[in-house]
C-alpha cells in the first residue's frame, strides 16, 4: 500500500511537467521570444546616472586603453537595449565611437537601483599629431537625443581613415562583468 502514494505523486509530477511544456520552448514553433524582460519598458536617460569606473589608460602613443563607464538606474525597472551611444568631444570636434564589431548587444534588464556598464577600448594617439585631443566623453542611449558628459583625461585618441576614432564601445553588460 505504501507504493500507491509514491506512484500517484510521481504520476502527478509527470503530468504537471507535461502540462507546463517540460521547459522545452523549442517545440512551440510559434517564433515568440520567451525571454522577455520583467520590466518590459526601455530605460529613460533621465533616470540613469553615469560615472567613470575602472580605467586602464593607454600609457603611450600606440598603446591600447580601456575605460569602463558605470550606469546606475535611479528609476523603475527597465531594459537597456542595443549599444550605448558614445561620442568623443575635442575642441569643437565630435566623433561617434562605433560599437565593437565582435560584440552582440542583448537586452539587459536593469532593476531599480541596478547597475550596468560598458567599456570603451581606444588606441592612444600622439598629442598634436593628427590625433583627437579628447576632453569629454558624451554618453546617450540608442535613438535618444539626451546625453550625459564625463571628463576624459586618458590622452589623445588615434584616428584612422582620417577622421574616425581608433576606438570601439562594448554592448551594455551587468556591472562587474
Amino acid at each position: 500500500m505504501r507504493t500507491v502514494p509514491i506512484t500517484v505523486t510521481a504520476l502527478a509530477a509527470a503530468l504537471l511537467l507535461t502540462a507546463c511544456g517540460g521547459g522545452d520552448d523549442s517545440a512551440s514553433g510559434d517564433g515568440e521570444n520567451k525571454a522577455s524582460s520583467p520590466s518590459g519598458s526601455a530605460c529613460a536617460a533621465s533616470d540613469l546616472t553615469v560615472a567613470a569606473g575602472a580605467v586602464n589608460a593607454a600609457p603611450a602613443a600606440g598603446d591600447t586603453g580601456n575605460v569602463t563607464v558605470n550606469i546606475t538606474n535611479g528609476g523603475k525597472a527597465c531594459t537597456l537595449e542595443g549599444f550605448p551611444k558614445v561620442e568623443l568631444v575635442a575642441d569643437g570636434t565630435t566623433v561617434a565611437v562605433p560599437g565593437d564589431e565582435a560584440a552582440e548587444a542583448q537586452p539587459l534588464p536593469l532593476a531599480e537601483q541596478g547597475a550596468a556598464s560598458f567599456t570603451i577600448t581606444y588606441a592612444r594617439g600622439e598629442d598634436g599629431d593628427g590625433s583627437l585631443a579628447v576632453k569629454t566623453l558624451e554618453f546617450g542611449l540608442p535613438d535618444a537625443s539626451a546625453t550625459q558628459s564625463l571628463d576624459w583625461s586618458y590622452g589623445a585618441v588615434a584616428l584612422k581613415d582620417g577622421d574616425k576614432p581608433d576606438a570601439s564601445v562594448s554592448a551594455f553588460q551587468v556591472a562587474g562583468d
